[in-house]
């Protein structure tokens, strides 16, 4: 399939500008208009191996992890249900075949960074790949709590874990025909650079993908 450049780019200039108005009126919510028997808080991914050290880390991912702190301590308050997803892999693991090895099982890499370790209160589930909602102990911790309907969704990268856990979380609850609401706060969530995968379009882009598939997105979520 040939592309005109020319016509790709000016298209893509009117679609990109349409994209962050829609994403810049994304409203400000309030952790309080929760109710913490019905919510979720989802850290995902927010592990060494990302923020700080090893070769998929980067530091723009490190600009969330103060955000995520503040929100997971407001959270802890009013005991909130929470969940902090942590990438760990087996040496042998065939992702390694689409990204370098990283967050090896048992490794600095693979354990959640200190600053939100220290706040707790989560329960800390382990995956093997970019999709935390297909591992065998979420599914257990869903089944367990029926009454959770909100999740709020934190953490990196916006473009793969992120978006994939969350756009399958709402089409899970649309395909038992169960009314949820699935939340991205923009300002807690972060991607990467590295060449072509330029981080803020590739954040943006999610942002709209996950809009687009029902994902409520906000500004923040305040305390």
């Amino acid at each position: 399939m040939s592309y005109n450049l020319s016509a790709l780019l000016q298209a893509s200039e009117i679609t990109l500008t349409e994209t962050i108005r829609l994403l810049k009126e994304a409203p400000y919510l309030s952790l309080q208009k929760f109710d913490p028997d019905q919510t979720a808080i989802v850290m995902v991914d927010m592990v060494n191996g990302f923020v700080k050290e090893g070769p998929m880390s980067s530091p723009r991912i490190q600009t969330i992890i103060s955000p995520i702190a503040n929100l997971m301590q407001a959270a802890k308050q009013r005991a909130f249900h929470m969940i902090a997803f942590a990438d760990a892999h087996e040496e042998t693991s065939v992702e390694f075949l689409s990204y370098p090895p990283h967050c090896l099982r048992g490794t600095n890499e693979s354990e959640i960074v200190d600053e939100l370790k220290e706040i707790g209160g989560y329960t800390l589930i382990q995956k093997s790949s970019t999709n935390g909602f297909l591992e065998a102990k979420f599914q257990e911790w869903l089944n367990e709590h029926p009454t959770v309907e909100n999740f709020i969704i934190v953490g990196d990268c916006t473009d793969i874990c992120v978006e994939q856990f969350a756009i399958t979380l709402k089409t899970y609850f649309n395909t038992v025909n169960r009314q949820s609401r699935i939340i991205v706060p923009i300002h807690a969530t972060e991607t990467y650079d590295l060449g072509a995968h330029t981080g803020d379009f590739m954040h943006v882009l999610a942002l709209y993908k996950m809009q687009m598939n029902g994902i409520e997105l906000a500004q923040e979520i305040t305390n």
